[in-house]
């Protein structure tokens, strides 16, 4: 079952920008105006205050400003996008989903999740899939529809194949297939670098740590069950750290240009982050957009070799706002028949690879 055209998904990402940009534009002003009026009341400005004033105001004016190269305009505008998600009504965001539906049965419901939209809510997260699966069920069945279930979870940057469950059985059979390694994943990324060899497995278990730098944070990494030994140059076992999980990922490339690569992978296990990790820590080869394991010790936007820069046609200082290039290409699951589900990236994976020339054979 192929996934529903480009040209559907492009009109929903476009009526969506439509009403994202109707309600923040409208809401700011009406925000400003507000404020203006409240400030008012207050009495005398303090000069401080007026100048963090207006340090606010040219950083809006700086925003609102419209980069003259394309490609700059339209990473952008995709960071615009993913922001935009957060304050859309959840109606809006349903029928969004419901436009990038590519298929459905009377067990499940398969939808090409978007780019810039969490799986789950949080900190911060006004808006998420896991919120409005409910009024998504009744747009695609009727008012009465029993809400949907998730089945698994892909990051917030990935897009691609994600399974909804039409009832509470449908899906824990189908995280029982995911748990038991019976689900076959096969993900697309455009990475940095060329990995060497060209085709493999990755398999090295993975833990978060804590990263000491001027600014704290935590992040995934290997916990390699072999090292090195400094005395006499052997190969020795390492204890294994308890909390490290079991990480393994299969690769292909498919392609490779301008100091980039397109990369087939199969991830065997579920660990979060694993692709990234083995990607960036294992091979040494990050993924195009990854700009929290293209470094370790900080936290800084990726740095791109210049030919990369030169085929984006993006400066530097831009690529902070390069959306991470990681596809949900094509999923297998067993349920009676094999159901092989496929999506098709987005219009800017796509765009990404027709700038690097990234030729590849199309299924």
């Amino acid at each position: 079952m192929a996934a529903a055209s480009g040209w559907a998904l492009r009109r929903s990402v476009a009526g969506l920008a439509r009403e994202v940009r109707t309600f923040c534009g409208g809401g700011s002003r009406r925000a400003a105006a507000a404020a203006e009026e409240e400030e008012k009341k207050k009495g005398p400005v303090r000069a401080e205050h007026l100048a963090e004033r207006l340090r606010e105001r040219k950083r809006e004016e700086k925003q609102r400003e419209v980069p003259r190269d394309p490609a700059q305009r339209r990473v952008r505008e995709l960071a615009m996008l993913s922001a935009g998600l957060q304050h859309v009504h959840p109606n809006v965001l349903a029928k969004m989903l419901k436009q990038a539906t590519v298929y459905q049965n009377e067990e499940i419901v398969v939808i090409n999740k978007p780019y810039g939209l969490p799986v789950h809510g949080g900190p911060g997260i006004k808006n998420c899939i896991t919120d409005v699966l409910p009024i998504l069920a009744k747009m695609l069945e009727n008012m009465k529809a029993e809400p949907l279930h998730l089945c698994h979870r892909l990051d917030k940057e990935t897009t691609g194949v994600m399974v909804l469950a039409r009832s509470k059985e449908a899906a824990d059979r189908i995280r029982l297939l995911f748990k038991t390694r019976q689900v076959e994943k096969i993900y697309w990324a455009i990475s940095l670098g060329e990995p060497d060899p060209t085709e493999g497995i990755v398999d090295i278990p993975i833990l978060e740590k804590e990263v000491q730098s001027h600014q704290s944070h935590y992040k995934r990494t290997l916990a390699p069950s072999y090292r090195i030994s400094p005395e006499d140059g052997k190969v020795v076992r390492t204890r294994r750290n308890r909390s490290a999980e079991s990480a393994v990922t299969r690769y292909r490339l498919l392609a490779s240009s301008a100091a980039c690569s397109l990369l087939e992978l199969q991830p065997i296990t579920g660990v979060k982050h694993q692709i990234r990790v083995h990607l960036a820590y294992g091979l040494g080869c990050p993924i195009l957009g990854d700009h929290k394991y293209s470094h370790w010790s900080k936290l800084a936007p990726q740095k791109l070799p210049k030919i990369t820069l030169k085929r984006l046609k993006l400066e530097q200082s831009k690529a902070r706002h390069l959306p991470l290039h990681l596809h949900a290409h094509r999923l297998s699951l067993p349920l009676g028949e094999r159901l092989d589900l496929v999506c098709k990236p987005p219009p800017f994976f796509h765009k990404t690879l027709r700038n690097l020339e990234l030729d590849f054979a199309k299924d």
